[in-house]
């Protein structure tokens, strides 16, 4: 299997037109026609991720989030993006990113949190067609017995293995109805409401979003890392499945760079 194959699949699954418009995903570094020797899969790219590569044989990093958002206007080494750009050249590795158009696809990254929770029931919120595809910024689905707030958050911490969840004041009845949205998702607060979910799950918001929903929806930020933790689990299901032989490794380095103390 070449490189260009494991991004045909992992494109089919998530299109690149369900991307949002300011976003970069797609082949980020290199070129596609070498045979796979292995595929690092990460939720972020920095050096120690290509290290990681180096030492483990893959020529191939799949990402979520875009190492290249905004285009180059040199290449000198005074920003780790632009050194990971020149290490990843130097030592024939492609960089392939699959963002938005993760989020937004059946079975991307909030139908993965979805599982995570055990969620059934699932279905798009704020839902869209993109070139005949059905997609959504957010999936609500529901749990298979109601809880209570404080179990809740402790399912969260638990499945999600976060040291701390940040929540509005407690919701005094159960929690059924789930809405999620990975990543920064303060803008689906409003749809989340509008669905009647009991929770929204998200991994950051702004601090004046908070405001103003008390016991009408638990509103539950368990980090952006740590939401999208899991991706990487969709890229080495996906890749098992179309590209049979491949070897896929799910990166040991963690790249979130928000430390809690």
């Amino acid at each position: 299997m070449n490189i260009k194959q494991v991004l045909t699949a992992l494109e089919q699954f998530a299109p690149l037109p369900l991307q949002e418009s300011w976003d970069n995903a797609g082949l980020q570094v290199g070129l596609t026609e070498a045979e796979v020797s292995g595929a690092l899969l990460c939720l972020d790219v920095n050096e120690q991720i290509i290290d990681e590569a180096i030492s483990k044989g893959c020529n191939l990093i799949v990402s979520h989030h875009p190492l290249l958002f905004r285009g180059l206007k040199q290449v000198s080494g005074s920003n780790y993006v632009q050194r990971c750009v020149m290490k990843a050249i130097k030592h024939d590795i492609a960089v392939i990113s699959m963002h938005t158009n993760m989020d937004n696809a059946q079975g991307g990254v909030n139908w993965k949190i979805a599982e995570r929770l055990g969620l059934h029931n699932c279905r798009f919120f704020a839902q869209k067609t993109v070139d005949g595809v059905e997609a959504g910024s957010g999936v609500v689905g529901e749990l298979s017995q109601p809880v209570e707030a404080h179990d809740f958050v402790a399912l969260l911490k638990q499945q999600f293995a976060v040291e701390c969840v940040q929540c509005n004041q407690l919701l005094q009845r159960p929690i059924a109805k789930v809405a999620i949205c990975g990543g920064a998702g303060d803008f689906l607060l409003d749809d989340a409401v509008a669905q009647g979910a009991d929770a929204f799950i998200t991994g950051e918001m702004h601090y004046h979003v908070f405001f103003d929903h008390e016991q009408q929806i638990q509103i539950c930020v368990i980090g952006h890392y740590q939401s999208e933790q899991y991706t990487t689990e969709i890229f080495r299901d996906i890749i098992a499945r179309e590209c049979p032989g491949v070897r896929t490794v799910i990166a040991e380095t963690s790249t979130n760079p928000i430390n809690y103390y």
